[in-house]
């Protein structure tokens, strides 16, 4: 089946009833039919029908084994690196999401789990960067908020040749335009909060992975940590998932016509959009996703008209989140990547004045007036 088909049919009908829309099974415990029942359902946090469906439709997307759902995308990033042990090491993309750098930062250290940051668009760097204690790499393709693209296959063969696993958050592309497993990743992850959901009313993570030794690892994890996410969130994801296609599609529809829009503006400084054939990454990207997506950054030079720009928006929401059916405003240096230090976001091309665009399902022309009302406005 194409995806579009898959993305509604994929989970399948509720064995028990043959309801086309999978029930809510808001239950916590089930009863047992032996003492000493091994298998089938008997405690939600162990497993529940309605989070079990989910799971196994993002799996059936992804093209991997078996899929984890969890109560937020830092939750399911928490998983995927309590895979590992004190002593381990993990190669890090330099241009990594505030929360997951925050969290191997403050967190995973204190517990000796050590990483290396390089430049993911050098395959040497990273090269160089393994150890004889580097477990896994850890690769953000497209970066937030800068859309750096990693060369995915690169990295998988790497990853190969030195007996590590590669981790990817697959969040910026969802499985409708970009699948990692396919090009050899281990395990992928995902904020669901995003373009999983895509309605701006749930918080949920996803973990996906590829055989089925890891299933084992992150399901005893999963259960034993007790981060799950609960079955009306997982009904939410699996509704949200059944548009994904047709939001999205309508997303990068109005993402070229607004980034066409603001190349044309004399106060953009800087753009970065995957769309424009100038993106450094424009090729690479065409060769390992369908689409450019829905992310536009923009820098306009100044902090002070950076934050009257976003003060001045009355349509666009400003806010911490991105793939939303609406159109989603955020200043990275202070909001997204706030915990990252600022020599390391200069770096990264983020700047007081870097402004993310994440492009809703709105009319473009209304998204435009918008932005043009709100850049032009004196005060």
């Amino acid at each position: 089946m194409y995806i579009d088909t898959l993305l509604v049919h994929g989970a399948g009908e509720d064995e028990a009833t043959g309801a086309t829309s999978t029930p809510i099974y808001q239950v916590s415990s089930f009863r047992h039919h032996s003492v000493g029942q091994k298998g089938g359902y008997q405690y939600s946090r162990v497993s529940n029908p309605t989070r079990h469906a989910l799971e196994q439709q993002m799996a059936l997307l992804e093209g991997g084994s078996r899929g984890f759902a969890f109560g937020s995308g830092m939750a399911a990033i928490t998983a995927a690196f309590n895979l590992f042990s004190a002593g381990d090491h993990i190669v890090i993309s330099r241009q990594l999401y505030g929360g997951t750098f925050r969290v191997l930062d403050r967190i995973f250290s204190r517990y000796g789990l050590t990483v290396s940051s390089v430049d993911f668009s050098d395959i040497e760097a990273i090269a160089e960067a393994i150890t004889p204690v580097t477990k896994a790499i850890y690769i953000e393709t497209p970066s937030n908020p800068t859309l750096m693209v990693t060369d995915i296959r690169k990295v998988v063969a790497l990853a190969k040749a030195r007996s590590v696993l590669t981790i990817a958050d697959n969040t910026f592309m969802s499985p409708y335009l970009q699948r990692p497993i396919t090009l050899g990743v281990d395990i992928v992850v995902h904020s669901a909060t995003k373009f999983i959901g895509g309605h701006s009313d749930v918080t949920a993570g996803v973990v996906v992975v590829k055989d089925e030794k890891l299933a084992e690892d992150l399901h005893f994890i999963q259960m034993s940590t007790g981060g799950v996410l609960g079955p009306f969130d997982s009904w939410l994801l699996l509704r949200g998932l059944k548009t994904l296609g047709l939001r999205m599609d309508r997303q990068v529809q109005n993402a070229g016509e607004i980034a066409a829009w603001l190349r044309s503006r004399p106060e953009i400084k800087k753009m970065y959009f995957l769309g424009f054939s100038d993106h450094p990454g424009y090729e690479l990207h065409k060769e390992q996703a369908s689409a450019s997506g829905n992310v536009i950054s923009f820098d306009v030079g100044d902090v002070e008209f950076a934050h009257r720009i976003l003060s001045n928006v009355k349509m666009c929401v400003l806010g911490d989140s991105l793939g939303g059916v609406e159109t989603l405003v955020n200043l990275s240096d202070i909001m997204s990547h706030g915990s990252v230090p600022v020599e390391q976001k200069r770096s990264m091309g983020i700047t007081p004045s870097l402004i993310r665009l994440s492009v809703g399902i709105e009319h473009s022309a209304d998204i435009i007036a918008d932005l043009k009302q709100a850049i032009e406005r004196n005060s």
